[in-house]
């Protein structure tokens, strides 16, 4: 079964298919969990080993499906996070699901149980329910259907809205971009119809023919202006709805035109453009630097900068950023002019080299957009010269899923806003470190910090060791146990660090420290070892800080909590000492 499970997750990861939360990708997940399900219970691994049968994979049948030796490291590295990912939350959930079957009704484990395995766990319905047929027992799988739908319900409430009946004004074409060559238009009026949300109610403008583009392919939807006679109203958004485009007003306008003048926010639009073509060129740069593994599973392209997703199996390193940095800027600094092709058949447009999204539907036509060497399909809207970017910055990469990293980038006059105001806070940088080095300043305040603290906890071990004998002088026997119970004023590390050193010395000690700061409470209590038979200290914490009105936990032998209400203290030291004259009771 594993076998045949990291033939399939192997062959889909190389054809660019990764692991997801829905669709395809989860499709992917499922089995990859089953097998390491099967690997975790029967075969008794508890670390990734999917990923080192890749090069088995790949010897066996690599010379018939190349791919596995293209993109062999991308899926290893995908199935090892995959992997790990997944053992992170098998035992706990293996625990939940052990449990639920002990409580099952007639061998029925119960629908909401099942769900609760599903949302918090990863756990399919399919896998809980194999699990449950190797026990002889069944899930409730109507019950669990329930659940699900419950979710959805609740989801679909909080995001509900009542949509009215369209009011026809005329017919024509509805979904007709026509803001490549302008951003306004005088347009005929289709329809309208008014919305209800939970953040207010708005009306759907449809226009014959408009200059708005449509929020779609990563890239926002315009905002700007439609002018019925003498009334101006906002468009606050434009999207797409089955093909048509739609208008987002705040209200509706006083009266009905059969024209409107469309304007679109220029300064708006031109930033979009500008972070759009600046995407397809750091497309191009990621693959010429990474490698061709790398596709985009996800953009997002606004006014204030991009965010572009994409498969690669690891973090990039420094040198890698700047290269990506270095291919883009000189991409820029060519002049490369936008050369459009229009309804291009798809084969010839992927004969040209154009990237396709994987997953997304393409029509019999297709749009081409081209900066030089960069070729994709693309419906978004951009600059007629990369030189119109003026610059390019990275501002951050991270992991979004296993073998997907997310990078955030900025062009054009977002890029410069952000230069200026880096520039601004480096001048005020300076300016406090009284125009010396800011860097060499920071260096040495760090140096001084950082010998301070060594300062602060040789005072503060001092000070635990004075009140160290304080406390033992104090010692009270209470129930055959001696106990030390106190309010100190101490930081959190020295009253943990006394507290082990009095209970590891004295065996029969139990002691409770209590500490106040910042308006906040917190309590370390710790059992000598022969006390363990009736304390247990992270249990008692969890009682104990009712008082303190928080909690914590810990294991037998110390426990530590905290809470908001240092008043609360005297009333916990008196709890703890009937706690201890009850323990023997």
């Amino acid at each position: 079964m594993i076998a045949d499970h990291i033939r399939a997750v192997a062959f889909a990861i190389a054809d660019g298919q990764l692991p997801a939360s829905g669709g395809a990708g989860y499709v992917i997940r499922r089995i990859l969990r089953r097998a390491v399900r099967y690997g975790y219970s029967d075969l008794g691994f508890r670390e990734p080993f999917m990923t080192h049968l890749v090069p088995v994979m790949q010897e066996a049948m690599g010379e018939a499906f190349p791919e596995l030796y293209s993109q062999g490291t991308l899926v290893a590295q995908v199935i090892a996070e995959e992997e790990s990912a997944f053992l992170r939350t098998l035992e706990s959930g293996l625990k939940r699901l052990d449990a639920a079957m002990s409580e099952a009704q007639n061998g029925v484990v119960s629908g909401a149980r099942a769900f609760e395995l599903y949302d918090t766990f990863g756990f399919p319905l399919d896998l809980t329910a194999l699990i449950c047929r190797e026990k002889g027992m069944s899930v409730d799988e109507a019950g669990f259907q329930a659940e699900m739908a419950n979710q959805k319900a609740r989801s679909r409430a909080a995001s509900a809205q009542k949509v009215g009946d369209w009011v026809e004004l005329a017919q024509g074409a509805s979904d007709v971009f026509t803001g490549y060559d302008q951003l306004e238009a005088t347009c005929r009026v289709l329809r309208h119809r008014e919305v209800e949300t939970p953040k207010g109610s708005m009306t759907h403008v449809v226009l014959e023919g408009s200059p708005f583009y449509p929020e779609g392919g990563g890239q926002v939807g315009d905002q700007g202006w439609l002018r019925f006679g003498d009334e101006t109203l906002e468009v606050m958004q434009t999207t797409k709805e089955t093909g048509v485009i739609l208008h987002h007003l705040a209200q509706a306008p006083s009266s009905w035109t059969a024209e409107v003048h469309a304007r679109v926010d220029g300064a708006r639009r031109r930033a979009s453009s500008e972070n759009h073509s600046a995407t397809h060129l750091m497309h191009h740069a990621l693959r010429t630097v990474l490698g061709t593994h790398v596709e985009q599973r996800g953009s997002l392209v606004h006014p204030g900068g991009l965010r572009f997703d994409f498969s690669h199996f690891q973090k990039m390193t420094p040198e890698e950023w700047q290269k990506v940095e270095a291919h883009v800027r000189q991409m820029i600094a060519d002049a490369l002019p936008l050369q459009v092709h229009a309804d291009v058949a798809v084969d010839e447009a992927k004969a040209m080299g154009a990237m396709a999204l994987f997953g997304e539907k393409y029509g019999d036509k297709v749009r081409v957009i081209q900066f030089g060497p960069s070729i994709e399909l693309c419906g978004g809207t951009h600059v007629a010269n990369t030189q119109q970017l003026g610059t390019f910055i990275l501002i951050n990469e991270s992991s979004v899923a296993a073998g997907v990293r997310r990078v955030e980038a900025l062009a054009g006059q977002a890029a410069l806003d952000y230069l200026l105001a880096q520039h601004q806070t480096l001048a005020e940088v300076t300016a406090e470190a009284k125009n010396s080095d800011p860097t060499a300043v920071i260096r040495d305040l760090r140096a001084e910090v950082s010998e301070l603290q060594k300062k602060l906890e040789e005072l503060n071990r001092a000070q635990a060791g004075n009140l160290k004998g304080e406390l033992l002088s104090s010692t009270e026997s209470i129930g055959g146990y001696s106990v030390i119970a106190a309010q100190v004023s101490l930081d959190a590390a020295s009253a943990k660090d006394l507290v082990f050193q009095i209970k590891d010395h004295h065996p029969d000690i139990i002691i409770l420290l209590a500490i106040e700061a910042e308006g906040k409470a917190q309590i370390h209590l710790g059992a000598g070892a022969n006390a363990l038979a009736h304390v247990h200290a992270g249990n008692w914490v969890r009682d104990l800080g009712s008082h303190i009105q928080g909690g914590g936990g810990g294991q037998p032998f110390y426990a530590s909590a905290g809470g908001k209400n240092p008043a609360g203290i005297p009333d916990l030291l008196n709890a703890f000492k009937e706690k201890v004259a009850a323990c023997n009771a």
